[in-house]
């Protein structure tokens, strides 16, 4: 089983240089630096695009593990003017109870 996995890595290395020839040949060695930065922009952004979407996902969780009690404070304090994030049940609770 050893024997596989150092045969496949040798032959993985000489395709990969096979791959490097005929990138070198079909785009030109002038090329390559300009395709490398755009791969670097592309992996960029997908990282920052994945980001958002986890930050979306753990957004959208935290809403839905609120009760329906804390659903509701939240709306009464939105609609006197409160700002209820950050905010624990018991502090929504007193500065509605100031703002009525």
């Amino acid at each position: 089983m050893l024997e596989n996995h150092i045969l496949f890595n040798i032959a993985g290395m000489e395709w990969f240089w096979v791959l490097i020839v005929v990138v070198v040949l079909l785009f030109g060695a002038n090329k390559i630096p300009e395709i490398a930065r755009a791969i670097g922009r592309a992996t960029g952004e997908f990282q920052k695009g994945k980001m958002e979407i986890e930050k979306e996902i753990e957004k959208a969780a935290k809403e839905m593990n609120k009760t329906p009690e804390r659903l509701k404070l939240e709306e009464a304090a939105k609609s006197l003017g409160i700002d209820p994030t950050g905010k624990t049940d018991e502090q929504l609770k007193e500065e509605i109870k100031k703002a009525v």
